[in-house]
């Protein structure tokens, strides 16, 4: 008896602050509010990286934004700090059902297309994925 108890305690040991790690490490939250007419497009790439397409039509830049929406740094710290007294809590077992939970949450993939007009200035956005439809 004494030997199974070690041996679930040392492997509730190993799995302990994996979902506490996960949770803190999630994608950050984008700023969708810079999806706006006016914005410049170097404001654009700073917050949501290289488009991944770009096409010209009409004389005006497409490009298409791809990235993963995450969350806000709060979310992500009482997500942490819960897995961290669940783990207490539970002498570690919380790890089993939270390890793959926080593995099914990494954020939402999401796509924009924006049209930059002559002076690259955000002139329309069109949304092509939304993350809500998996």
């Amino acid at each position: 008896m004494k030997q199974l108890l070690v041996v679930i305690l040392a492997c509730a040991l190993s799995l302990s602050g994996c979902s506490v790690v996960m949770a803190a490490k999630q994608p950050g939250k984008k700023d969708l509010s810079l999806f706006s007419k006016g914005m410049p497009r170097s404001v654009i790439i700073a917050e949501f990286g290289e488009p991944v397409d770009v096409q010209k039509k009409d004389g005006k830049s497409v490009e298409v934004y791809k990235f993963v929406q995450g969350y806000s740094t709060g979310v992500k710290v009482g997500r942490s700090i819960f897995h961290a007294v669940a783990d207490v809590f539970t002498l570690f077992l919380w790890e089993i059902a939270a390890t793959p939970i926080e593995g099914m949450n990494e954020g939402d993939q999401v796509a924009y297309e924006v049209t930059f007009d002559a002076e690259q200035k955000v002139e329309s956005v069109k949304v092509l994925k939304d993350g809500k439809s998996k």
